[in-house]
This record gives C-alpha cells, sequence and structure tokens, in this order.
C-alpha cells in the first residue's frame, strides 16, 4: 500500500469527515473509495469509447431492422408532455 499527502481545501476536509463519519468508515477508506469510483468511470468511458470506434452502422441498422414493430406492452408507452 502506498502513502499519499494531498492538500485539500478546509472546507472539502471537514466534508469528507463528516460524509465518512456518516458511512462508518475512516477518511482514508472514504478516499480511497471516492478514487476508485472516480478512476472506474474514466476506464467505463475508455472501454465505451473503444467498443464505439468498431460499431459499423450498418450492423446498427441491421439490428435495429430484426426489432418487430409492435404497440408497447402496458406502462411502456411514451407519454406525451
Amino acid at each position: 500500500m502506498t502513502a499519499l499527502t494531498i492538500r485539500l481545501p478546509n472546507s472539502v476536509h471537514e466534508s469528507i469527515k463528516i460524509l465518512a463519519r456518516q458511512d462508518g468508515i475512516s477518511v482514508n477508506q472514504f478516499i480511497a473509495s471516492a478514487a476508485a469510483e472516480k478512476m472506474a468511470s474514466f476506464q467505463t468511458l475508455n472501454y465505451l469509447r473503444r467498443e464505439a470506434a468498431l460499431g459499423k452502422r450498418e450492423d446498427f441498422e441491421r439490428f435495429l431492422l430484426a426489432v418487430p414493430d409492435v404497440a408497447p406492452a402496458a406502462g411502456d408507452e411514451i407519454k406525451p408532455d
């Protein structure tokens, strides 16, 4: 495990302490979890961009043509504004 020193505004530090206490975890665990969530967000976005780059419009349109043209099931309708 690596130790890391970071500088935070006092207001951010206080908010983190309150939120960590509410969640029943340490400030260290809270920050580690927040960093992991942000990292996962970036990794997901990068994955989706790579996958999208491999997609072909023709394949998408062929897939849409396979969708049956039927009325939506009860409760699935799009309601007008």
